[in-house]
């Protein structure tokens, strides 16, 4: 769910191959189906891509018919519902979870006059494009609004992928870009979706002195954690104010309304192409938004400067300055004066200075 793992590498180069015939526009209603990995909830990984499907409705109107099917999981279940939403007409075919690559380039095989969308995945088809965001540029914004509130963190994660410890690094170097000093302790649950591990993970963290939580997890649960203990804690995802009011420092959101449009629309003009796309801040995929009330406003104001400064490429959050940016094994990560690149980011196997703990196995 949500991933990218390490066999990314090069292979993930984000270019756009053209195909020498281009299908036909498609003919009346465009039938568009979604898989979604758990339940449909009020905030999370699903409900921002429900918020996109939603989007495509409102934009397209008459021109589309989407429907979508909750708590699918990767594996067997997911080739049987991508399959029998091809076999039902869906014409085009979104399936957001890292687990559903192989599942989806399996079908598609199978279905050469659909296209599919592998949302996180990394391997394309003539009828098979893949997408994802750069989440780690919020999770560096976060890390900010973090440092200046807290020298302590905890961070609830899911599995030791690189998209993970993307987000763990950038949040610890925007924690320690304003408060050098600060740290953060990881619990890895191995899983995406455990309510009850979620919130038992944070409140072991809150006992052990975290001031402030981050996490990526499928839940709202490290959140109400945060809101009972009196405590602060980062969204992920969605903006989820309304379980924590006082808790949410701000949410790091995944905006996919505009790209499933665009997509959708491509299929209806005929112009719809296999390509990859690695879309971040710039590409208004991922933003920050919804401070709480304990944020001040000139931390407000810092994030956002930050985030026109990324945005504009100003800002890497993965670009060392004068001195080299050191992992907690002591050894240089970053260059001094050099940013990773995307392969490298991609490929990324190791937790900088200020992270607690190791990469499980």
């Amino acid at each position: 769910m949500y991933k990218n793992l390490a066999a990314v590498l090069a292979a993930a180069c984000f270019i756009f191959p053209a195909f020498s015939q281009s299908p036909a526009p498609a003919k009346g209603p465009l039938k568009i189906g979604f898989v979604y990995v758990t339940p449909v909830t009020e905030a999370g990984w699903v409900h921002q891509h429900e918020e996109g499907r939603k989007a495509v409705e409102a934009a397209l109107g008459a021109k589309v018919k989407t429907t979508y099917v909750e708590d699918v999981a990767e594996g067997a279940d997911a080739e049987r519902v991508i399959r029998d939403l091809a076999g039902q007409g869906n014409q085009l075919i979104f399936t957001p979870s890292f687990g559903y690559m192989e599942p989806t380039l399996k079908v598609a095989k199978d279905f050469p006059d659909v296209k599919f969308e592998s949302i996180t995945g990394y391997k394309t088809a003539a009828n098979v494009a893949v997408a994802n965001a750069r989440y780690y540029e919020g999770r560096y914004l976060a890390g900010i609004a973090a440092g200046r509130l807290a020298s302590s963190a905890g961070y609830v994660a899911g599995f030791p992928i690189p998209e993970v410890i993307q987000g763990i690094n950038a949040f610890t170097l925007g924690m320690r870009s304003v408060n050098p000093g600060a740290e953060v302790k990881v619990v890895w649950l191995g899983t995406w979706f455990d309510p009850p591990r979620e919130r038992e993970a944070a409140m072991t963290l809150f006992n052990q002195g975290v001031e402030l939580m981050a996490f990526h997890t499928g839940s709202t649960a490290v959140m109400s954690a945060a809101q009972e203990r009196g405590k602060l804690a980062v969204a992920y995802h969605s903006d989820m104010r309304k379980t924590a009011p006082d808790a949410q420092v701000l949410a790091v959101t995944h905006q996919w309304g505009r790209y499933y449009t665009r997509r959708a629309q491509a299929v209806l003009d005929g112009s719809w192409k296999s390509a990859r796309l690695w879309g971040g801040v710039k590409e208004g995929m991922i933003r920050v938004d919804g401070f709480g009330p304990k944020v001040p406003k000139k931390v407000v104001d810092e994030v956002l400067a930050r985030q026109r400064d990324i945005a504009t490429g100003k800002l890497h959050p993965f670009a060392a300055g004068k001195a080299p940016i050191m992992s907690n094994a002591g050894t240089p990560a970053i260059l001094a004066g050099t940013a990773l690149s995307d392969e490298q980011i991609l490929a990324m196997n190791f937790l900088v200075q200020g992270v607690q703990g190791k990469l499980p196995n």
